[in-house]
């Protein structure tokens, strides 16, 4: 470990500067896509591709941007990194055609995911095992915060700039970050020089791509499906092929043995677990906000404030408990936290207002705090500085995929809700396939119908698939509290497994 004193704190600010622009990227682009779609005059098709590029190429290149890290220096690839998300940002800004878009989304993408892994990565090197919780609590919480300040700037810009103003915000963040990252980081990489294992890359790279593009189509087209669906089992052959394929090698683009570590395995899948949530949760609430409380893009970020304030403050106080009592009670106290929210979310009736949901969304992501600084602290401290690169992207990538089916998954369970409630005995025929697309296309009929049943029935029967949606992701909660009281080992078990490791290594 690297002794920079004070000085890695600083690091850890720029980095987390750094990383607003991920979450910005995530949310920012929702808003101006109308204006887009009219200055460019995309498609739908089109329109989708704007999202899924940058996606798709962030969960295609974690892996291998992680093990260039350890190979190249992690201090140089988080400079490469930060620079090509500037350049990919002025491109797509100035974008005059939908493809020149695309393009530029995908090398955000790409940004991105060296971005993710190297920032984490760097917390194993410089931080001690007392530091690190709260390292990977600012790191969290800069990652999140993004996402509800994204329609809160991003309306402000549009409605005084052109619609690529969006992306130029990003610019001012990357150029404080390339300077105090090049300034206050040291150089550190793997001594070892790991080799590129060029198969490993392209299986987990193809398969990740495959598998997320192909749970996206689900989505969005429904389970049955026949495309969506061979382009996930693709996927998860290409990943199984890419598991047997590393077991063989001796230089592998991840290290299986992670894997017997019950701190490694289990962090990571709880970590997961959140994401799925956590992702459920940023898919849901936005649409509510706007199409039952009638909020504008730049009040719907305001209400999501809450979730940022709950996660910013179960980080805090979960630090506490995992100093004093471990991090097992941390874990199921927040996975408590977000059963109870999610379960109580999930009553939420027409009639209730935004003081109703802010307390359930406060306790979310007091939840959220409690459960995913530490799940990643648990996973992280299983890493050698050697190979926290590739570690680092490992956990990234089964985050990034988590996320993916919990958007898919549950975005599912509340369309199914959704269109299962809805009243269409009085709309014409021509209406129907409107009103059940989506919540935001159903009031948009019952304006132009003129019709209050109508507009009464869209939004009762979305609050429907809502609370079917957030009843299933409290099990999942709870699912996560059964998971760390079974497999998860507290600090103690953890430090006496280590001392009898040593002492049947000094016999």
């Amino acid at each position: 470990m690297m002794d920079l004193g004070k000085r890695k704190w600083w690091v850890l600010g720029a980095l987390a500067v750094s990383l607003l622009t991920v979450g910005l990227d995530l949310t920012v682009l929702n808003l101006a896509l109308p204006t887009i779609a009219e200055d460019l005059h995309a498609s739908n098709s089109q329109l989708q591709w704007f999202a899924d590029a940058y996606n798709l190429v962030l969960a295609a290149a974690l892996l291998p941007a992680g093990l260039l890290g350890d190979r190249l220096g992690r201090k140089k690839m988080l400079i490469c990194a930060l620079i090509m998300f500037g350049i990919a940002s002025v491109a797509s800004a100035y974008a005059h055609t939908a493809g020149q878009l695309i393009a530029g989304r995908a090398f955000l993408g790409l940004g991105a995911a060296i971005l993710l892994p190297m920032s984490m990565s760097i917390i194993p090197v410089i931080f001690t095992e007392q530091e690190r919780p709260k390292a990977i609590g600012i790191w969290v919480t800069a990652n999140s915060i993004g996402i509800p300040l994204g329609p809160i700037i991003g309306g402000w810009l549009l409605d005084n700039y052109w619609w690529g103003s969006v992306f130029l915000i990003n610019i001012p963040i990357v150029i404080i970050g390339v300077l105090a990252v090049a300034v206050l980081l040291p150089e550190s990489r793997s001594s070892k020089k790991p080799r590129v294992d060029i198969l490993g890359v392209l299986l987990s790279s193809i398969g990740l791509s495959s598998f997320t593009y192909g749970v996206i189509e689900a989505g969005e087209k429904g389970w049955g499906d026949l495309a969506s669906l061979l382009l996930i089992l693709a996927g998860v052959a290409l990943l199984a092929g890419f598991v047997w394929w590393q077991k063989r090698i001796v230089h592998s683009l991840i290290d299986i043995s992670l894997f017997r570590s019950p701190e490694f395995t289990w962090g990571s899948v709880l970590a997961t677990l959140v994401s799925f949530a956590m992702f459920g949760i940023l898919f849901v609430t936005p649409q509510y906000f706007q199409a039952v409380e009638g909020a504008d893009p730049m009040g719907t970020g305001l209400r999501l404030l809450p979730i940022i304030g709950g996660l910013i403050v179960g980080a805090k106080v979960s630090d506490v408990i995992t100093a004093r009592m471990g991090g097992k009670w941390s874990l199921c106290i927040g996975f408590l936290l977000l059963a109870g929210g999610m379960g109580l979310g999930a009553t939420t009736e027409l009639g209730h207002g935004y003081g109703f949901t802010s307390i359930w969304i406060t306790i979310v992501g007091l939840g959220i705090g409690f459960v995913l600084p530490v799940a990643m602290d648990v996973a992280i401290s299983t890493l050698s500085a050697e190979r926290s690169g590739v570690g680092s992207a490992l956990i990234m990538a089964l985050r990034q995929v988590g996320g993916a089916i919990g958007v898919a998954l549950l975005g599912t369970v509340l369309s199914s809700g959704y269109r299962d409630k809805l009243n269409l005995d009085e709309i014409p025929g021509q209406a129907v396939e409107a009103v059940q697309r989506s919540v935001s296309a159903g009031t948009t009929a019952a304006a132009q119908l003129h019709s209050e049943n109508l507009l009464s029935s869209v939004r009762t029967a979305f609050i429907h698939g809502m609370d079917m949606m957030l009843w299933v992701c409290a099990g999942i909660s709870v699912l996560g509290l059964i998971l760390v009281l079974a497999f998860l080992r507290s600090s103690s078990e953890r430090k006496e497994s280590a001392e009898f490791e040593i002492t049947n290594l000094g016999e």
